[in-house]
């Protein structure tokens, strides 16, 4: 069994996505931000800077402000860079070089783990204020919301991986069990990111998946012409395939059960069958589900 091919997207999309939305929410001349790598932070992102000092720097745990916020896992900010008490000072160089005053900074948490560090930065003397703050705060929530769904890709692609290897799943039932829990979750996280990119490639991993059960159903001699269901009609259906009633495919999909009803009997209107089980027989026929 091949596995199907679903990249995980660069991560420096999301930062670079979470930069520019600081930059636009918190009012500050300059936003910046780094992936967390051990032990340090390096800055990799930058809008609004004048100079190059910043590009590339290395802020270690502990070590000036965004080393503070590596350390303690909260925001934190100066309202006088050059004199502020609270921090060390190793990197007044680069910082001071840029014409930085007023700094913030906030930690992109994932599972309580620190996975990038996002600032924000005035060449003004001023307050760290309640919008400073919270484009911060909504720009770490999100990139570390869109961080957790591609993890849990990757976690899940590693179990596809595990599952898939010994005997065929066609002739091991319990495999194939894995394959449709693994394959019904993966729709599950695309429905639940916004990078397109990411929810296509998902999507089309699930397809293939899909492809798998008609490989090894014998084909529907009646049916010759195509059905096409929709991407929620094939969502319901994954679930109703693990054995979910309506009202716990409605919690799982975030649907009302009347709607995931409807989806249910539109579904089953289109595959020609009488009753939930057999359209999920036809369904996998068809190479709509694995």
């Amino acid at each position: 069994m091949s596995l199907p091919a679903a990249a995980r997207p660069d991560d420096r999309d999301a930062l670079r996505a979470a930069v520019r939305e600081v930059r636009a929410g918190s009012g500050m001349s300059v936003a910046f931000a780094g992936p967390v790598g051990t032990g340090s932070v390096r800055i990799e992102e930058i809008v609004g800077a004048r100079t190059r000092f910043l590009r590339g720097l290395d802020v270690r745990s502990g070590a000036g402000l965004g080393g503070r916020v590596l350390r303690e896992g909260r925001p934190a900010g100066v309202e006088d860079y050059s004199s502020a008490l609270d921090i060390t000072h190793d990197y007044d160089g680069p910082v001071l070089a840029e014409g930085l005053c007023t700094v913030a900074a906030a930690p992109v948490l994932v599972g309580g783990h620190p996975r990038a560090v996002l600032y924000a930065a005035s060449r003004e003397n001023g307050s760290v204020g309640d919008r400073v703050r919270e484009a911060l705060g909504r720009a770490a929530a999100r990139m570390a919301a869109e961080l957790a769904v591609r993890d849990e890709v990757d976690r899940r692609l590693a179990l596809m991986a595990a599952a898939s290897s010994g005997p065929p799943p066609a002739e091991d039932p319990v495999r194939w069990e894995e394959v449709r829990a693994v394959h019904a979750d993966l729709r599950l996280v695309a429905q639940a990111t916004d990078d397109t990119e990411l929810r296509d490639r998902l999507l089309a991993a699930c397809t293939r998946l899909a492809a798998l059960g008609g490989s090894r159903e014998e084909a529907v001699p009646e049916r010759t012409v195509p059905v096409h269901l929709s991407g929620r009609e094939v969502d319901v259906l994954t679930q109703v395939a693990l054995g979910c009633s309506n009202r716990e495919a409605a919690a799982r999909l975030s649907l009302r059960p009347e709607t995931v009803k409807s989806y249910l009997g539109s579904a089953m209107t289109k595959l020609d069958a009488h009753t939930r089980l057999e359209a999920v027989v036809r369904a996998r026929r068809l190479g709509l589900l694995p």
